[in-house]
């Protein structure tokens, strides 16, 4: 069964891979003329994944809580590229805070830009800040929903990091509400390996954060809200993230 999985696990990635090649190509030419069908393209994609995930390896996916559409922070727990999926399937303009090496990643860089994400070389910590700051100011005209992951890194099931200082710098600049998100996709599409499992996986938006609140209050806040409810998913999942012994 293991090996089963595990062949099907490669089918999925050679055509989620390349399906990302074919609608690459397509929407390039069309965003091109408009820088708006760069949402159109990165939809359509996620959605083709979700639908590849639910009956190649049989993972289905849910969205749960009230999707935001407005000028927010979304500040996700993230456990693999599947829970980047779900997010961006769900909000209508998205944009993400991510590190600088992925605007080099063919056909991921170019929509990346088009929709707006922000660079940061994560290895400069106050700078790195500094810079979210100043180009969140210059994008203030192409509103979206901009997706933090407050913790810098995909984060294994179960596993505990400590949350960065970023989102709640930005948080507390921007003046804007904060969705916290919660997801168990680790259980199923782990943070290494190719072998993804079935299960539903879940991406749950939660109560806003309103803005206001001093940054070491929002810092405690959020991340007891993310991992709690995360692991309150995991479990749901038939996961125990107290069982979590490292990678």
């Amino acid at each position: 069964m293991q090996a089963i999985q595990f062949i099907r696990s490669i089918l999925f990635a050679g055509l989620m891979y390349g399906a990302m090649g074919v609608m690459g190509v397509i929407y390039f030419f069309l965003t091109l003329i408009d820088r708006d069908y760069a949402y159109t393209a990165v939809s359509h994609y996620t959605a083709v994944v979700r639908f590849l995930a639910r009956w190649v390896i049989g993972l289905k996916s849910e969205i749960r809580g009230e999707v935001p559409t407005d000028e927010v922070l979304i500040c996700s727990k993230h456990q693999s590229f599947f829970d980047i999926i779900l997010i961006v399937s769900a909000v209508p303009r998205p944009k993400f805070i991510m590190k600088k090496q992925l605007v080099y990643a063919p056909v991921l860089g170019y929509f990346a830009k088009a929709i707006g994400c922000i660079p940061v070389d994560r290895g400069k910590r106050g700078a790195a800040v500094k810079q979210m700051m100043a180009d969140v100011a210059s994008g203030a005209s192409r509103p979206g929903q901009l997706i933090i992951f407050p913790q810098g890194t995909r984060v294994a099931a179960g596993a505990k990091k400590p949350y960065k200082i970023g989102s709640g710098v930005i948080y507390t600049e921007s003046g804007q509400r904060c969705i916290p998100a919660a997801t168990n996709v680790g259980v199923f599409w782990k943070k290494n390996g190719i072998t993804k499992y079935p299960g539903t996986a879940v991406l749950e938006f939660l109560p806003a954060i309103e803005p206001g609140l001093p940054i070491e209050t929002f810092q405690a806040v959020l991340e007891e809200t993310v991992e709690k409810n995360s692991d309150r998913l995991m479990r749901e999942a038939g996961f125990d993230p107290d069982s979590y012994e490292g990678d």
